[in-house]
């Protein structure tokens, strides 16, 4: 009998303790899993707190901004990464939208960041939606390309170089400003020196090449009045000297010269006296407005096609190139 209770109490002990090894490995299995799910809703919470952290950030006060064309060369490359300061002219209240404490007006000289005014939009959510995802993402990802990949460029960084009330006009790739009453223009190169202002602005495109650049419009407006066989034969000789030419172009003296010929050919077409008169006459920049170039002259979307730019338009300044390391440092 003795060994029957000793049986019995063994096979209790060993059936218990076999029950509470079992409660306890259930335990630790919820309580892992609970730690999983709590982790995974830690990270989460992490990642969103990040996420707007960096949105409200790069909205209110300073902007990451990947440089994507040589139109400000050699003051920012190609790929070049910039701080954008969003409280120097102003701040959005959401992308795109109106601004507060917008009292402080773009000054001349200052790299500044524009909305695009040729900028087609595929409609306001994308355009929020886009701009939330680069803003994220550090600029390492935009999702506004082209058909054929390609980054479109909602927005523009280029030197503030006129301000209202002055006219700039440009001949030969060279630009001359006249102030508000003045009736005379002075060279660009001389107001910067005399002025203290960047030397950065400068012309890549030789100007032995400009009689052929000029002769390549003349001959489009002979072409544009139906007269490409009449075409003097001086210009169809100056333009074959840099026919096989194939670095940059200027297309803004390009279409001068195209306009100067059409207002030539008939002088009665008025349409044609016009387009001429605006090259003429050079780009007025009206008040509240601000006429945006790039440094690279012979290779910048700037001003001179889409004309000045509201100062409301302006969003930032360029204040500091972060990437790469070897050119890191201020930008002026």
């Amino acid at each position: 009998m003795a060994n029957y209770f000793t049986w019995i109490q063994q096979f209790t002990e060993k059936r218990l303790t076999m029950r509470l090894q079992r409660i306890a490995r259930e335990k630790a299995l919820r309580a892992q899993k609970r730690t999983f799910k709590g982790e995974l809703f830690s990270w989460l919470d992490a990642i969103v707190f990040a996420v707007i952290f960096v949105l409200l950030i790069n909205q209110y006060i300073f902007q990451l901004y990947m440089i994507p064309s040589p139109s400000m060369v050699e003051t920012l490359l190609i790929k070049d990464r910039v701080f954008v300061s969003k409280t120097s002219y102003g701040i959005e209240t959401y992308p795109g939208g109106p601004k507060i404490f917008d009292s402080k007006a773009p000054l001349r000289d200052e790299i500044i960041v524009f909305y695009n005014p040729e900028y087609d939009s595929k409609g306001p959510v994308f355009d929020v939606l886009s701009q939330i995802i680069y803003m994220a993402t550090f600029s390492l990802v935009n999702i506004d390309v082209d058909e054929d990949g390609n980054m479109r460029e909602r927005l523009y960084v280029k030197r503030s170089a006129a301000m209202g009330g002055e006219t700039v006009r440009f001949n030969d790739g060279s630009a001359s400003i006249s102030g508000g009453g003045q009736s005379f223009f002075t060279d660009e190169t001389e107001f910067r020196g005399t002025h203290g202002y960047s030397s950065a602005p400068h012309q890549s495109i030789e100007p032995s090449l400009y009689p052929g650049i000029n002769a390549y419009g003349t001959l489009l407006g002979y072409q544009d009045a139906g007269l490409g066989s009449s075409a003097p034969q001086h210009v169809v000789q100056s333009y074959q000297k840099v026919s096989d030419y194939k670095g940059l172009v200027d297309y803004y003296q390009v279409d001068h010269a195209r306009t100067r010929t059409l207002h030539q050919i008939d002088p009665s077409d008025m349409a044609a006296r016009a387009e001429y008169a605006r090259y003429e006459r050079g780009i007025y920049v009206p008040h509240g407005y601000v006429l945006p170039l790039g440094d690279n002259r012979d290779n910048s979307q700037d001003g001179r096609y889409f004309g000045p730019v509201l100062h409301d338009s302006v969003i930032g300044r360029v204040v500091f190139r972060f990437w790469p390391l070897s050119r890191m440092g201020g930008v002026s």
